[in-house]
């Protein structure tokens, strides 16, 4: 058995966190350890489960490799993840010395063998290179070889950055857009060459790494000549001048653009731009970067989305078809030219400062998102961004940087700057008698994060006036060229009113092969025009009706919504257009579709409308044209509409219903179903709604299937299958059982003397239509002329004729003889469906209800809850136990007021109740003994805390010992006792969360079950984290509570917890 874990979950609910569910079973099979059944959490709930409780038992410690404020902000946020035990830092700064979860090691970071060995030894299971030297020097390869998991591109893929010269002939190989360019070993061939171009070479680079300062960027040919020089015959820059580069002057705006990449997948990140000069206005000389701020607001959404194809993706597809894929974090230095986004640069890492400003707005675990990458699964796990925020971060630097600088010199106002809200990141700091001092050019840099660039860099400069140092230098406008574009007067456009005239071209690009893919005799269906034309003549009609119908796929869209299941949508709205004008005999010939949403998808559109182009060529009809329309503030975000339109023809002589030839005898044929079709969801969500499953339930024998799935199953189309039949001359009509179900629709075809009789035991009747009708306590009249019952729909044909017709339609379809024509009584039902409920309950046993996975516990342990108010998790409780797989049942709700909420919540649900006032016993140990009688007499087993405001007694404590579970606001050991919500903002920490505990005699001191993280977003107010806090209360005490019941986790010795 694993020290440090436990059990397998059974994982029935949908999860898009596959890579670490699938961690979890190999870990688990490897362990041998045994299945623990959490189905009855909801697919958010798993995701909340797995992402912040179970990787605290298998928590990692990481090593950052590198010493600069890059690292400082890299170790800051991997610390944040629950995934995380502990970050090294080699060989680290003042900064990351002994913070929290964050602290330095000495192991050297040269000799990749004894790296290798202290990541054994210390049991690192990730290793991140923070800079460049170390990358090319082959870090990466080493470790991997050693079997270190390592974060970074190889030594081969570094030469992006550490050879400017490979660099610039790759993007010539792979057409990526670049400044003109030569490369020289010979300083005299280069200054001829600067000389004689037909273009301004005035941008010299030294070819190798030079820690961000070997490029010049001369005014005139005289200073680039003596940049040539220096670098290559006085070595400013040592052997990385040994070749230079000489490049085109691009005349422009300088940004930079960066990405997650796993060789395949590329995953941009918000646009940043550094400031490389000295001092303010860019004035002074180069250096490795004064400050930074992201997202860059002159990097509109269509410009950043060519920078990702032409560049970014290019050049990681570029390395791997070179055969030397490209893992990690890839850097492009872009000038935004006239004739658009150029590369000056690459870099193979974080850049810094850019580093100090975007790992602030990544709203995703960042090891997550390494490991992802890693692991080759970054397109499964995209980073999340947030997108109404703004960074600013200043550095501070040493006096005489870039040049000579002292050392040693105290740094005084560190914790001032941290009480504004900032984040401080250390470089050249070091700890020197409990003092922090200088110790390099680059001191630290001051990071802000607000709603708005300018009172982000407001908040930075205020930062930096609280930190003092001999000679500090530092910039006061950073970001101001951004300022400067977002206070330019511009006129509104289309796009800023919320619709993308771009997003919508792109969509009916994507879609116009899936249109022409219907082509049928008669149309060619190519979008584009103004209007679609059809040829009857070509389609071989002589004197044809043309017969249309309009429908939608009603509130199943929600359904599809909530599942963000978008393929098969399609064929609803087709299905139901087209077999409504079969009714009248006609063959469809053409369809439109109407599309509508408040903000354009153009991923889930195309599904959409890839599925409504199957569904046509299903039909035999084609898709010659639609509608998309993008109505801001008409529709919620993720929501959209859909309406079609069908046209079909007939020959004059073939038309249906045939009134005049329906007699009384005549047979009706049912053809099945394929489920509920696309009418009555509005009555079938509000039955899921109260029922005790949800979307993501899991259905069938096999469960492989969930509710939402099976609900989804798309309408059938009957055109095809059964036009040869209706045109056979022996269907006297034909009724599409739609909306209004078997009671509306079959008159629609009868005259009015006649009706029909059915029997319902005649045919199959699908288990959905049973789960309906037993869970919604329907009625017959209810099942009947809200839903299909499993007929699809219906033929009415001669007696004589009846059986083969009923072969006919069975070759392709399932039907059956279910019913004759009668004539009419006055005052009668037209129709009438005999032994429905019979047939209902003769398929119970297939229900819906008996399938679901995850054994139904039928022995359930007997909990009481705590309360003394509202009861704010009494609910989530209450509707965990519901669930038919919860371990636990509440016998009991014990409140130590009267009159609550939590007494209604609990009476309402028919849980019993008592009111046990503590005013009314002298001391606490005779109120909890008063207490504990109670629980004696509903035998119960387990106590939960929800909101419960005493402090219980030792021996109430003590006598059930592990067998009470509180629920505290923050993720302890830390922010324990009240006003935690508080204390964390006052703390300055990014997440809190909940935690789940068992209750010892110490306050918040017992042994923790189950956590959730929170993030702490800027601008919480106590309010408002409160509230994101308590939602997270609601998935982890009905999870903590699975837990314990099931036996999984339970206090042994000394409190210590361990699990089955």
């Amino acid at each position: 058995m694993s020290p440090l874990g436990i059990f397998i979950f059974n994982a029935t609910s949908c999860w898009a966190a596959e890579g670490l569910h699938n961690i979890f079973l190999c870990q688990c099979e490897k362990e041998r350890l045994p299945l623990l059944d959490l189905s009855f959490l909801n697919g958010t709930c798993h995701q909340k489960f797995f992402s912040s409780f179970i990787p605290k038992l298998m928590a990692d410690q990481v090593l950052v490799i590198g010493s600069g404020g890059r690292e400082h902000a890299l170790a800051w946020k991997l610390a944040q993840s629950p995934h995380v035990k502990h970050v090294f830092v080699a060989p680290g700064n003042a900064g990351t010395a002994d913070n929290g979860k964050i602290s330095n090691s000495a192991v050297s970071v040269s000799n990749h063998a004894a790296l290798a060995q202290f990541c054994r030894d210390q049991e690192i299971r990730l290793v991140v290179v923070g800079p460049e030297v170390p990358l090319a020097a082959g870090i990466v390869d080493d470790l991997t070889a050693a079997g270190v998991r390592c974060f970074g591109p190889t030594s081969k893929a570094a030469q992006l950055e550490s050879s400017k010269s490979f660099t610039k002939a790759f993007l010539d190989r792979h057409e990526i857009p670049t400044a003109r360019w030569k490369s020289f070993t010979d300083p005299k061939a280069a200054c001829s060459f600067i000389n004689s171009a037909n273009f301004p070479a005035l941008v010299v680079k030294a070819s190798g790494l030079a820690a961000g300062k070997g490029v010049v960027v001369a005014s005139n040919k005289e200073e680039a000549c003596k940049a040539v020089t220096e670098i290559m015959q006085d070595k400013t820059f040592g052997t990385a001048g040994e070749t230079v580069v000489v490049e085109e002057l691009l005349e422009g705006e300088e940004i930079s653009c960066l990405c997650f990449t796993d060789g395949i997948t590329i995953a941009p990140m918000p646009p940043a731009q550094d400031h490389k000069r000295l001092m303010d206005g860019d004035e002074g000389p180069n250096t490795g970067g004064m400050g930074a701020y992201s997202p860059a607001p002159q990097i509109s959404k269509d410009l950043l989305q060519k920078i990702r194809d032409t560049i970014l993706q290019k050049t990681v597809d570029g390395m791997r078809k070179e055969g030397v894929p490209y893992f990690g974090v890839l850097y492009a230095g872009l000038m935004l030219t006239k004739d658009g986004p150029k590369v000056l640069e690459f870099n193979c890492r974080f850049g810094d400062p850019e580093c100090q400003v975007i790992l602030p707005l990544l709203k995703s675990d960042l090891y997550e998102v390494m490991q992802a990458v890693i692991n080759k699964k970054l397109s499964s796990s995209m980073p999340v961004w947030s997108e109404d925020s703004a960074a600013v971060t200043v550095v501070m630097a040493s006096e005489g940087y870039p040049g000579i600088y002292p050392k040693g010199l105290e740094i005084t106002g560190l914790p001032k700057a941290k009480q504004l809200g900032l984040e401080v990141f250390h470089a050249g700091t070091a700890l020197k008698d409990g003092k922090v001092v200088t110790s390099g050019g680059r001191v630290l840099t001051v990071t802000a994060i607000k709603e708005d660039l300018m009172t982000a860099l407001q908040e930075a400069n205020k930062g930096v006036a609280a930190i003092h140092f001999k000679g500090a230098i530092y910039r006061k406008d950073i970001g101001y060229r951004a300022i400067a574009f977002l206070r330019q007067s511009r006129g509104l456009t289309y796009k800023n009113s919320g619709v993308d005239i771009a997003a919508g071209n792109t969509l009916v690009q994507k879609i116009k092969p899936l249109a022409a893919a219907t082509s049928r005799s008669g149309c060619n269906a190519e979008l584009g025009g103004f209007a679609g034309l059809f040829d009857l003549k070509a389609a071989g009609y002589e004197d044809p009706i043309l017969v249309s119908g309009t429908d939608g796929v009603g509130t199943k869209l929600k359904i599809a919504q909530v599942c963000k299941k978008h393929d098969t949508i399609g064929q609803d709205l087709v299905a139901m257009c087209v077999n409504d004008i079969l009714a009248q005999g006609a063959e469809p010939l053409f369809f439109l579709d109407y599309f509508a949403c408040g903000k354009l998808d153009v991923e889930v559109a195309q599904g959409v409308i890839a599925g409504i182009a199957e569904a046509c060529k299903k039909a035999g009809c084609a898709l010659l044209g639609g509608e998309t329309a993008e109505m801001p503030g008409m529709y919620p975000p993720g929501e959209y509409d859909l309406a079609g339109f069908a046209v079909g023809a007939v020959e004059r002589g073939q038309m249906l219903p045939q009134l005049e030839r329906i007699a009384d005898g005549d047979v009706v044929i049912g053809v099945g179903s394929s489920g509920v079709h696309s009418n009555g969801y509005s009555l079938v969500r509000k039955i899921v709604e109260k029922s005790s499953f949800d979307f993501s339930s899991p259905v069938g024998v096999s469960g492989d299937q969930t509710l939402g799935d099976l609900l989804l199953t798309p309408t059938k189309i009957y055109s095809k299958t059964l036009l040869p039949v209706l045109r056979s001359g022996h269907v006297k009509a034909y009724a599409h059982i739609t909306g209004g179900g078997l009671l509306e629709n079959i008159p629609r075809v009868l005259p009015e003397s006649f009706g029909v009789i059915l029997d319902a035991l005649t045919w199959k009747i699908p288990e959905i239509f049973c789960w309906l009708h037993k869970e919604g306590n329907l009625s017959e009249e209810e099942m009947t002329r809200t839903f299909n019952c499993g007929i699809g729909a219906v033929l009415v044909v001669q007696k004589e004729l009846a059986q083969q017709v009923l072969k006919d339609v069975q070759r392709h379809e399932a039907a059956w003889l279910i019913g004759k024509v009668v004539s009419l009584q006055k005052g009668s039902a037209h129709v009438k469906v005999h032994n429905l409920l019979r047939a209902l309950q003769a398929n119970r046993s297939l229900s819906v209800h008996s399938h679901i996975q995850g054994k139904i516990q039928t022995k359930k342990v007997k909990v009481a809850v705590l309360i003394s108010g509202t009861g704010t998790n009494l609910e989530a409780l209450i509707n965990s136990t519901k669930k038919p797989t919860s371990f636990a049942q509440i016998v009991l709700v014990v409140s130590n007021k009267a009159g609550v909420e939590g007494l209604r919540k609990a009476e309402r649900a028919g849980i019993p109740t008592r009111v046990i006032d503590h005013k009314l016993y002298d001391s606490r140990t005779d109120f909890d003994s008063a207490v504990d009688k109670v629980l004696e007499e509903f035998s119960v087993e387990l106590i939960c805390l929800a909101g419960f405001m005493r402090i219980l007694s030792g021996p109430f404590v003590k006598k059930w010992e592990g067998k009470i579970l509180n629920i505290h606001p923050s993720l302890l050991p830390s922010f324990k006792g009240a006003n935690a919500h508080k204390l964390v903002l006052q703390a300055g920490v990014r997440v809190t969360g909940c935690t789940v505990h068992f209750v010892a005699e110490e306050v918040d001191a017992g042994a923790i079950i189950f956590q959730e993280a929170v993030p702490v977003k800027i601008g919480d107010t106590v309010e408002t984290l409160s509230e994101r806090v308590k939602e997270a209360e609601h998935r982890a005490f009905p999870a903590a509570l699975q837990l314990v019941a099931s036996g999984a986790v339970q206090v042994g010795e000394a409190g210590k917890i361990y699990w089955k």
